[in-house]
């Protein structure tokens, strides 16, 4: 979306926030948002996939600090009534004509992308990209005698957002995948051990830079599923591991299944209670180079069935103990 069409768009509603609303309270209300409406979650409905084109363009200005600046002081002007209207005949002479060079250009349309920014924070700024100079007056503003520079300034150019979402599984191994951007796939590495929420810089696949500018970055937000196994305690994972009162006596050498499917034998000492704590060192998320652990954390259960064997057993045990009380 170019900055022209700003102009018409409310992000700050598109989200459901105040305009004074901080980045904490945009992101929560983008990532509802976006859970809700995501093509994945709504195949086939093409009114979803608009609804969360138009929530990600949105968050993309309001979650960048000097997008929003830009985006409120133009907002602003629309609501003073600072547009000016075309001269007869239809000559150009308006506001959005003679500007419609800087602000167009915006990223072209694509699946679950939009330009994030990468130029000038302030409206004196942008004016200087499209004439060569600082702003209004001054000597090398571009105004005056010679007119308008002839020659563009080098401008990097924006940068794109995409979102995924990966199975727990795929952020324990890592994975490669693609994103349409523009219509085009674009290939993304996800790194083993990446974390829900975290941003991977793509650098120069972003929009094409003006007048040899470098090229913008792509960021692309991984949404990790949750796990039914496991939980996530930094790099260490923590796992709850059933066993049975004669394991937990005796002890035994058990199997623990790994995120990526597979299972490794651990063993439980002999005398073991519930909620203790094992540790299999270095099987846990990697973070730079290194790997984190699985914890362990025992649970004794015992049989949900009326066994009257079970039941006499259980009664020459709390003959055995004595006066022995675990909450002594």
């Amino acid at each position: 979306m170019g900055e022209q069409e700003w102009f018409d768009q409310d992000f700050y509603k598109t989200l459901g926030v105040s305009k004074d609303a901080d980045q904490k309270e945009i992101k929560k209300a983008y990532r509802k948002l976006a859970r809700k409406w995501h093509p994945d979650q709504n195949p086939g409905d093409a009114k979803a996939e608009e609804r969360f084109k138009k929530i990600s363009e949105a968050f993309s200005v309001l979650s960048d600090p000097e997008q929003r600046e830009r985006y409120d002081a133009i907002r602003q002007m629309a609501a003073g009534g600072a547009r000016f209207t075309p001269g007869p005949g239809g000559a150009p002479g308006g506001f959005e004509d003679m500007y419609g060079g800087m602000f167009g250009g915006g990223a072209p349309g694509g699946t679950y992308y939009q330009s994030t920014g990468g130029g000038a924070g302030g409206f004196e700024d942008i004016l200087s990209g499209l004439f060569g100079g600082g702003g209004f007056g001054g000597g090398n503003s571009g105004f005056g005698r010679g007119g308008f520079s002839s020659q563009p300034q080098p401008q990097r150019g924006d940068d794109l957002r995409a979102s995924t979402r990966i199975s727990f599984k795929d952020a324990y191994l890592g994975t490669t995948m693609k994103v349409s951007i523009g219509g085009k796939p674009v290939t993304v590495r996800i790194p083993a051990g990446v974390r829900d929420g975290q941003k991977i810089k793509l650098r120069g696949k972003g929009q094409p830079g003006v007048a040899g500018g470098p090229a913008g970055d792509l960021v692309v937000e991984v949404e990790v599923e949750k796990s039914s196994t496991y939980s996530v305690e930094g790099a260490n994972l923590r796992i709850k591991l059933p066993i049975s009162f004669p394991e937990a006596v005796l002890g035994a050498q058990v199997a623990v299944p790994l995120p990526d499917g597979k299972t490794v034998t651990m063993k439980v000492p002999a005398g073991s209670s519930s909620g203790r704590v094992l540790r299999l060192g270095g099987r846990g998320l990697k973070k730079g180079g290194k790997a984190g652990d699985i914890l362990v954390e025992l649970q004794i259960v015992v049989p949900p069935h009326e066994d009257e064997a079970y039941k006499e057993l259980a009664r020459k045990v709390r003959e055995a103990q004595g006066d022995w009380s675990p909450r002594g």
